[in-house]
């Protein structure tokens, strides 16, 4: 009896140790499973991006993978310029919560084994190609939160069955091409809401009616929020009796029409005797007000950009130094203030009969080109949300026009009146960076060179620490490539300086971009430091290709510094260059040299970047060792950048 307890405890720990095998192998047939189902997913997709280490067995190193308890439990891909189909098998990813392909070029249906992904939570598809109804399945999908399938070509109607995910927040289905009315949809947690640019049409549902309207613009809805269906808010239903008017309200339409003629009639007759009495006492009407002039965009061109990040909005309307117009007929005879030693050959009169095009709407306004009766052309910005009085105004425009360096876009004048703010710059032909950068990357694209993109990142850098000489409290504030315009000759010249300091406390949440720094959360508060940030974004930009995206609520952006140091982390150093630059040789050492500096301008401690003086002359060094040739030594160059550890500055 006494050996009994010996071989019971034996037998437990025999137990304890099967036990603990077959879990173990339990989480590795797991883990198999989801590298397997990464496998297919990387045979399946074209681009250059997806280069994982697949030698390394376990793929929660991975760029773009993230692992909890040794499962795969978010994948994120935006922008990596995947192209094809997503295949079959990632239902075999089953602990995934967050899935984000967003910014690619993917196309055909989505796989019909989405709907077994019963973790998901998130599901970010927006701006791909993506086609076909949007599938039944993905209602399965119960524990969904956010799902944006924006800006693809699903066809078809709005299901009603999308109330069945309880725990939606966020549904975004604008610029698709999906027809019908909207459902009644009951979804108490639905916070966030788009539509806009489908092919939908009636009544909007009383529970979607207080959302915002511009989450159903581009269609051919009706009612709260938008105008109501049949132009009176009433009801277009009832019988045919109640349709009919009664004799008294067509005898009380006749007779207010008769007493409305009687008062046009005595209105003619005043203003007749009103002419003939200044005729008589010798007025001329040579000395009556000019009438405004308005001036007509033809074709009412899009936005080329609108943030930085190479998308276009659509917009129309009368050009806005028409505007100017109207205030000066409201009783002001203030005209344009000229800067400095700029010439007077055009004034407001000037302006307002000039062809206008629109050419880009942006943080602070829209620009317009204007082309004078003169042949002369000039931009015109047109500020909005000015929050400051007329006095801080004009000091504050004032001390901008007074700065003044070769690759700043030299502010000429001004226009001031309560209703309207106008700003006259330079024309710049060649447009932004941004519009060069990512507007067409086809086979007709003429690619930039390293000597164009370098020459670029130098002369901005000199006219941002040319600003910040002036003093501490001087900072751009707004620093990205759509505010960085080009000569003829490719040389930089950089905008909206200064103008930060005039706009609202705070800005909509769709202009907070990638090249805001961690620590900015006021537009008017951009300290020096943050300046340096964001421009070592635009550095990471010229040298990636890839375009920093503006972010929704709740939905991760794209975050480039993170992205690139996550590629240098894994060797994959290569990986990070725009292929345009990849062709070049033997400008592989100047390239990581670059790299790194934009590493150390995007560190997340403001104290640990260079200053822009500092970022000046090490770029005033590369460019110039550049011009003297390069060494044919760059072995296990793209091995040697560093990143940051993310460690504060120390005391």
């Amino acid at each position: 009896m006494k050996r009994q307890p010996k071989k019971l405890l034996h037998f437990l720990v025999s137990l304890v140790t099967i036990l603990f095998l077959d879990s173990c192998s339990t989480i590795n047939s797991d883990l198999t499973a989801d590298r397997l189902a990464l496998e297919a997913l990387r045979k399946a997709v074209g681009g250059r991006s997806l280069l994982w280490n697949i030698s390394n067995g376990n793929p929660c190193s991975w760029v773009g993978v993230y692992c909890q308890k040794n499962r795969v439990v978010e994948l994120h891909l935006p922008a990596m310029g995947l192209s094809g189909q997503l295949p079959l098998g990632l239902a075999n990813l089953t602990e995934l919560q967050s899935l984000s392909v967003r910014f690619n070029a993917l196309s055909g249906t989505i796989p019909a084994d989405f709907g077994q992904l019963g973790s998901l939570r998130n599901l970010y598809l927006q701006h791909n190609s993506f086609s076909g109804e949007i599938p039944e399945f993905l209602f399965n999908l119960q524990n969904l939160v956010r799902l944006n399938l924006a800006d693809n070509k699903f066809t078809g109607a709005i299901s009603l069955n999308f109330n069945k995910l309880t725990r939606l927040a966020t549904l975004y289905l604008e610029e698709n091409q999906l027809s019908g009315s909207i459902p009644d949809l009951n979804l108490n947690s639905l916070d966030q809401f788009n539509v806009s640019f489908n092919n939908l049409s009636g009544p909007i549902p009383e529970k979607l009616s207080t959302k915002p309207a511009n989450s159903f613009l581009g269609t051919r809805l009706c009612g709260k929020p938008l105008p109501p269906c049949n132009g009176n808010g009433t009801s277009n239903g009832g019988n045919g009796d109640d349709d009919k008017l009664s004799g008294g309200a067509i005898a009380g339409i006749v007779i207010g029409c008769v007493i409305g003629l009687l008062l046009i009639l005595m209105i003619l007759i005043f203003l007749c005797r009103k002419k003939r009495t200044k005729e008589n006492a010798g007025v001329s009407d040579t000395t009556r007000e000019p009438k405004p002039v308005e001036i007509e965009i033809p074709g009412d061109k899009p936005a080329t950009d609108s943030g930085g990040n190479a998308s276009s909005t659509g917009f129309g309307g009368s050009a806005a130094v028409a505007a100017a117009a109207v205030a000066k007929s409201s009783g002001s005879n203030k005209g344009l203030v000229f800067f400095g030693n700029t010439p007077r050959v055009f004034d407001l009169e000037d302006l307002l009969r000039a062809s206008a095009e629109v050419l880009g709407k942006g943080t602070f306004g829209t620009t317009y080109k204007a082309t004078l009766e003169m042949g002369m052309a000039v931009a015109v910005k047109r500020l909005k949300d000015v929050t400051v009085s007329e006095k801080d105004f004009r000091e504050k425009i004032e001390a901008v026009g007074k700065i003044n360096h070769e690759s700043l876009v030299a502010l000429r004048a001004y226009y001031f009146n309560k209703d309207e703010k106008l700003l006259v710059y330079d024309y710049m032909p060649m447009g932004s960076l941004s519009a060069l950068l990512h507007g067409n990357r086809g086979s007709g694209r003429t690619p930039l060179n390293w000597e164009t993109r370098s020459g670029i990142a130098l002369g901005a850098a000199r006219a941002i620490a040319h600003l910040h000489s002036q003093g501490k409290a001087n900072s751009h504030g707004n620093i990205k490539s759509s505010n960085i315009l080009l000569t003829t000759s490719y040389e930089a010249r950089v905008s909206d300086f200064g103008l930060a300091h005039l706009a609202g406390p705070t800005p909509t949440p769709n202009r907070i971009d990638g090249y805001r720094a961690p620590e900015v959360t006021d537009a008017r508060k951009v300290s020096q430091k943050a300046d340096v940030y964001s421009f070592g974004i635009l550095l990471l930009e010229l040298l990636t290709g890839k375009a920093p995206t503006y972010s929704h609520l709740n939905d991760e952006g794209v975050d480039l510094p993170r992205w690139v140091q996550s590629v240098v982390r894994d060797e994959w150093t290569s990986e990070v260059f725009d292929l345009e630059l990849l062709r070049y040789q033997n400008i592989e050492d100047d390239m990581v040299q670059l790299l790194q500096l934009a590493i150390n301008c995007t560190t997340q401690y403001p104290d640990n970047r260079p200053s822009m003086a500092e970022v000046r002359n090490q770029l005033e060094e590369l460019c110039r060792s550049s011009s003297l040739g390069h060494d044919d030594d760059t072995e296990d160059t793209l091995q040697t950048v560093s990143v940051d550890s993310g460690a504060p500055p120390s005391a």
